[in-house]
């Protein structure tokens, strides 16, 4: 006896490699314009790159889409 059953979605792998969920169920992302060209930046401001941030209320619906 055969089902016609909907296929899993698949993650996109892409997104799930750059965000991460938190306990809470937030959306952490990382800084960008921290891998090159740094000699110009002061030190405070590249040290404010290495600390993550969540995601924009805006932006947390289409991205728990995409990482499952």
């Amino acid at each position: 006896m055969e089902r016609n059953v909907m296929p899993k979605m698949k993650s996109v792998k892409a997104a799930s490699k750059r965000f991460k969920r938190t306990a809470t169920g937030k959306i952490k992302r990382f800084k960008a314009f921290a891998s090159h060209i740094l000699k110009k930046k002061s030190t405070k401001r590249k040290r404010t790159y290495r600390q993550s941030a969540t995601l924009k209320s805006a932006d947390q619906k289409r991205i728990s889409e995409m990482i499952k």
